[in-house]
């Protein structure tokens, strides 16, 4: 028996993996528009769909409530809170020539440089790493939580008060001002 025609191998995708490749394309682009496009608003719904295709992603990867934590915090929260701070703040809604500051070669070398670290870090970091495959199964809500709650719990409650922060200060900045103040 022929044993690359027994197992699938990288010239025989799966559905579930063009998806993910599929999808991936769509995040990565939704991305980059996020970061390129000069209209705020136009960002920050950008970022709904960037955010919107990592969940799908975790959804393919079987990691159900990953995929719905980010639908709820990311999605849902992060990105109100941003829209709120523009609302309040009162952005330009159109067109910003203050989007962009002319530093794009500094700012292509800096995320260059950021991705290259990020990727260094990753691979090696889980170069030998193993999953154990006799224990739960990695990315329910038991291993995911027992995660979360162990390592990740100082990290989230300090976002929680810099998002807090972030939106008690974009109140302060919309309040407008009487003739006496200052």
């Amino acid at each position: 028996m022929n044993l690359a025609a027994a197992a699938p191998g990288f010239l025989s995708p799966t559905g579930v993996e063009i998806a993910f490749l599929l999808v991936g394309l769509v995040t990565l682009g939704a991305a980059l528009v996020t970061v390129t496009t000069r209209q705020l608003v136009h960002a920050a719904l950008w970022l709904v769909v960037a955010l919107g295709g990592l969940a799908v992603e975790y959804l393919l990867l079987t990691a159900e409530f990953i995929a719905w934590v980010q639908v709820l915090i990311y999605v849902g929260s992060v990105v109100v809170l941003l829209l709120f701070g523009l609302m309040l703040t009162k952005a330009p809604i159109g067109h910003s020539p203050d989007a962009d500051s002319r530093n794009r070669p500094v700012a292509i070398a800096v995320a260059l440089a950021a991705a290259a670290a990020l990727v260094w870090v990753v691979v090696d970091a889980f170069r030998t790493t193993w999953i154990d495959l006799d224990g739960a199964v990695q990315g329910s809500t038991k291993v995911s939580g027992e995660i979360l709650f162990r390592h990740w719990v100082l990290p989230f409650e300090a976002l929680s008060v810099l998002l807090l922060a972030a939106l008690v200060g974009a109140i302060v900045l919309s309040r407008k001002k009487k003739e006496g103040e200052r």
